[in-house]
């Protein structure tokens, strides 16, 4: 592979519920290649396993993830007598279920009293389930001081709950702790707002499901590959009945900005490069031009690769596809991650890809590689 020189890897990691079992098998892969990023970015479920993988040294950050997907597939180990279509989705429904009912082990546990329409006062009136039990998960899987101090760059972002605004926490700038990865999952009104220095969080997918415009925001001059992973696909088919319309319904609002956030900053890009040969047109007593200096600053100055890694919808797979933490349906998603890697990698495009001809190129795993 003919890897750009300096090239720094970024993890860039979606929301996603039990989907996220697809993120562990994509990092599994990505390290076995030798792609560790200096730079992991989460929304959600990919805070926790972005917290999980900066959160310890290269060798136990598979490990770490592995046990984290364990425990919270630890309810429900069996699988159906008899694999069909339908079974493979009655069995997907009924771990579900379960979820609703019990909660998920090392994760969350619903509140009795019932938390129902009417019952008032914090914790039990704000939310049907406690997440207590994810923090003493957090606290056993991530040593928060090597995060701090040697892991990779964290960054996590979390919804003011009184504002509605982003806020990102950065192990660049701030002391990450188990409460900063909570308030990124912190989705209503399953989970209670997370409580942070007086201010008080919901779950970042509220706002936008994919971390990937703060990188490229805050990229500054470093030649970056980017490995997008999304748990929930832009693309579908028309749905056919009730229970596709839920789940095509999820899959776009969660699949988020991806497309609307590379489209821009391709067209960033475009404008940048415009720019820049535009001053060789110029006169020389043009070249500090304020507008024209805005124009060639436009998205990030170091090359960009990005390489899109989608989990595509599997057919037993429903509107609860999200909160199915049944083992075998882990395993299926890990599985699926480490797969779409190795086929991203074993495609000639890849492998001579060089530096990206015009600062930015662009891999899509589910179109065939596609270059901007």
């Amino acid at each position: 592979m003919t890897a750009p020189p300096d090239e720094m890897p970024v993890l860039v990691l979606q929301g996603g519920g039990a989907l996220g079992a697809y993120q562990a098998g994509a990092f599994e892969e990505l390290q076995k290649a030798g792609q560790c990023p200096a730079w992991v970015a989460g929304m959600s479920i990919g805070a926790i396993n972005a917290a999980i993988i900066c959160g310890n040294p290269g060798p136990l950050r598979v490990p770490r993830l592995a046990a984290f997907w364990e425990t919270v597939s630890s309810q429900l180990t069996g699988r159906p007598l008899i694999f069909s279509a339908k079974s493979r989705n009655l069995f997907s429904e009924m771990a579900s279920a379960m979820v609703l009912f019990q909660g998920v082990p090392g994760f969350f546990r619903p509140r009795f009293p019932f938390a129902g329409i009417g019952v008032t006062g914090r914790p039990r009136g704000i939310s049907y389930y406690d997440t207590a039990p994810l923090r003493a998960t957090l606290c056993d899987l991530i040593d928060f001081d090597y995060l701090a101090e040697r892991g990779p760059r964290l960054s996590i972002a979390a919804v003011d709950v009184e504002t509605g605004n982003f806020a990102w926490f950065d192990s660049a700038r701030d002391r990450i702790g188990p409460d900063h990865v909570m308030a990124s999952g912190a989705l209503p009104p399953g989970f209670p707002a997370i409580e942070i220095d007086g201010r008080h969080y919901w779950d970042g997918g509220l706002v936008s499901n994919t971390p990937l415009q703060y990188v490229l925001e805050n990229a500054g001059a470093a030649a970056l590959c980017i490995f997008q992973v999304d748990l929930f696909p832009a693309r579908g088919a028309l749905p056919e009945d009730l229970s596709e319309v839920a789940e095509r319904e999820k899959d776009i609002r969660f699949s988020s900005r991806t497309r609307l956030t590379t489209d821009r900053f391709s067209q960033l890009h475009a404008i940048r490069a415009a720019a820049d040969r535009l001053a060789l047109k110029l006169p020389e007593q043009m070249a500090d031009d304020p507008d024209l200096m805005v124009l060639r600053q436009s998205g990030p100055q170091g090359n960009v690769t990005l390489v899109h890694l989608i989990h595509r919808a599997e057919v037993f797979e429903s509107h609860s596809k999200d909160y199915d933490f049944s083992r075998l349906t882990m395993m299926g998603h890990w599985a699926a991650g480490r797969a779409d890697v190795c086929q991203t990698f074993a495609r000639k495009a890849w492998q001579t890809r060089g530096v990206p001809p015009s600062g930015l190129r662009i891999f899509d795993l589910g179109i065939g590689s596609k270059e901007i």
